[in-house]
């Protein structure tokens, strides 16, 4: 099951952020155990290395934090045809917009987000972690 990872729950994540930490921990074993494969896209992954910097002050340390998350997801472009799809999207948040054409347009199972107030519109379905980590649990 292919499933596209909100950069919160990357973050949630790498910086341990309570009380969201555990559900993320438990989305990016299930990854590394190949129970689901994730992916993230290239905007989050710059955006990841950006805020993984603004903690750490160090280029070297963001970057490496950046390729060891990519030993678990995996990476996905988004296009111009999603940037052109998101333009007349009822989804208000634009870079969300992107995000759910960037997934409908790769085939993903669902988006995995805690900002579920700005999918409500999404053509994609989006889950919760908490949500997300119970369809994993029945699956096995």
């Amino acid at each position: 099951m292919n499933v596209l990872l909100d950069t919160c729950i990357i973050m949630d994540f790498l910086q341990n952020r309570k009380p969201f930490s555990q559900s993320a921990k438990k989305i990016m074993q299930a990854a590394a155990m190949e129970l689901c494969t994730g992916f993230i896209t290239a905007k989050s992954a710059t955006d990841i290395y950006y805020l993984m910097h603004r903690c750490t002050h160090s280029d070297n340390e963001a970057r490496k934090k950046l390729s060891q998350l990519l030993s678990i997801v995996n990476m996905l472009d988004s296009m111009a045809v999603d940037v052109y799809d998101a333009i007349p999207s009822e989804v208000s948040d634009f870079e969300d917009a992107v995000m759910i054409e960037t997934a409908k347009r790769s085939k993903m199972y669902c988006i995995v987000t805690r900002n579920q107030k700005d999918y409500t519109k999404s053509s994609v379905t989006v889950y919760a972690p908490e949500k997300f980590i119970e369809i994993l649990e029945q699956s096995e």
